[in-house]
């Protein structure tokens, strides 16, 4: 397989997608799985921008309990199970701490919830919430000592970005045309068609009996300038921003740290060496794609951080930050944190049909493709059959799904190569590594272009997984940026233009 070539003339299709984020890569394998003759288009890379800025998790979303959003936490919930067991390798289960703030909310209500949170959708592989005592628990040894009761519960965690590649990997092997760098110009109605004109890396025109505006932050603007519809929905988009900071735990424990003004932070182990600290909710009313954490947020985020932890968090130790922007539904809250993260379709059919996505998030991302390619289905006489709860994503066909014995093995199998290395090749690849690692020797690795990064892999996220910069390599496709020297873009841009 390789990159559909820039030079792409008119195309016929089922189904068009605009949006290469979480919820159109989704809706995208779901729909080719049907048997949809499908073409997804993004404007610019692969998860570049809401969709490789979430908190890397995969939740139920303890806290929407409060805004008794119970269907929501259950659909989410039930998720977790299905995409552990579809995706070993790049999810794996994640035991939270939440240090009890009587204060804050009472020790009942927080029993209350969890028991809810446990019973809301069955639980096979999740241990269930308990009690524990922090002074005797290994959680509470970094934290301040007067947090002596917490909670511990299950959730998940996930590589966000590679979850939206290995989504749209499967949907372009079972024969979806995948365009990055295409922004979709505009859309217009003839007869039973739509006519899509496309600009950028692969300019052209599209044929496509239905349309799919799954774009995220712009997606009543893609209606309202693109398209001849009006939007019925509008979209309100809250900045969510995170700090990365030098590892402030040994233990793999995250914790959920709750704020006087309600809102709620997680402290997460990240890359082995640092700890993500996140998230923000803070009404954006820019540009999504220039978004920013601001000082403000730094220093809030590093101020809740010191009130749990024993080691001051200040804004000198923040080695990293990212931001994005979430495209909620807008409802009447006045709270950013209070807004749905529910979602809407909304299908408009006077004349060839075109779904518009709103809201969503990434834990919910597949049901929202069921739910999506129901509603076409219907609309197209071509309903087809649910099938990607069943199916592993792209690398996540490990042996009884388990990853640490799958890296075990690898480690035996390559003595020579660093464990890191194969840690981070299974936690990103599964078992798609062994398609450019080959007997890991030198000649099959090729030359070492930046520590940890050989021209194998180079060569096969450039062939196969549509990465043109180093950007897209070093912080979408994997996250060996935060361990890298500053020139290292530099030389992965350089060996990118020289090799491809």
């Amino acid at each position: 397989m390789s990159n559909p070539s820039p030079d792409v003339p008119a195309m016929d299709c089922d189904l068009l997608v605009v949006g290469g984020g979480i919820n159109g890569v989704g809706i995208a394998r779901d729909a080719v799985g049907r048997g949809y003759r499908v073409i997804l288009v993004e404007r610019d890379d692969l998860a570049s921008h809401t969709s490789s800025a979430s908190t890397k998790l995969i939740h139920g979303g303890l806290r929407y309990l409060e805004h008794y959003e119970f269907t929501l936490v259950r659909k989410a919930l039930a998720e977790r199970e299905v995409l552990l067991a579809a995706a070993p390798h790049i999810t794996w289960p994640l035991r939270f701490v939440l240090p009890h703030e009587p204060h804050l909310r009472p020790a009942w209500l927080i029993r209350a919830g969890l028991f809810l949170y446990d019973h809301l959708a069955r639980r096979k592989r999740l241990p269930a919430s308990r009690s524990i005592n922090l002074a005797e628990h290994v959680a509470g040894a970094p934290l301040r000592q007067t947090h002596r009761r917490g909670f511990i519960y299950s959730d998940m965690w996930v590589d966000d970005a590679r979850l939206v590649v290995l989504n749209a990997l499967d949907a372009h092997e079972r024969g979806a045309r995948i365009l990055t760098r295409t922004p979709c110009q505009e859309i217009r109605r003839e007869g039973d068609y739509w006519i899509a004109t496309l600009t950028g890396r692969h300019a052209g025109t599209v044929r496509a009996r239905a349309i799919v505006n799954a774009a995220g932050p712009w997606a009543d603007r893609f209606l309202a300038t693109a398209s001849p519809i009006r939007p019925r929905h509008s979209v309100r988009l809250v900045k969510g921003s995170h700090i990365i900071v030098p590892r402030l735990f040994e233990h793999e424990y995250a914790y959920i740290f709750q704020n006087a003004d309600r809102r709620i932070v997680f402290a997460i182990p990240y890359e082995h060496d640092f700890t993500l600290i996140g998230t923000t909710d803070i009404e954006y009313h820019g540009d999504p794609a220039s978004v920013a954490i601001d000082r403000q947020e730094t220093d809030y985020l590093c101020r809740l951080a010191s009130d749990y932890f024993n080691r001051s968090v200040t804004p000198a130790d923040v080695v990293a930050a990212y931001s994005g922007v979430r495209p909620l539904l807008e409802d009447e809250s006045s709270d950013p944190s209070a807004v749905t993260r529910d979602y809407t379709l909304d299908l408009n059919t006077e004349g060839a049909p075109l779904l518009s996505v709103f809201g969503g998030k990434i834990t919910t991302y597949r049901r929202l493709a069921e739910q999506a390619m129901f509603v076409l289905g219907n609309a197209l006489d071509q309903p087809g059959t649910s099938w990607t709860a069943e199916v592993p994503l792209p690398g996540g066909d490990i042996p009884d799904g388990n990853a640490s014995t799958y890296r075990r093995q690898l480690h035996a199998r390559f003595p020579t190569l660093p464990p890191r290395f194969i840690d981070r090749i299974v936690r990103s690849y599964g078992t798609r590594a062994e398609r450019w690692l080959g007997d890991g020797s030198e000649a099959a690795l090729g030359t070492e272009i930046v520590p940890g990064l050989f021209e194998a892999e180079l060569r096969y996220l450039v062939s196969q997984e549509w990465a043109l910069t180093a950007e897209d390599i070093l912080r979408r496709r994997s996250k060996l940026g935060l361990h890298l020297p500053p020139d290292a873009e530099q030389i992965v841009d350089n060996w990118i233009a020289h090799h491809t």
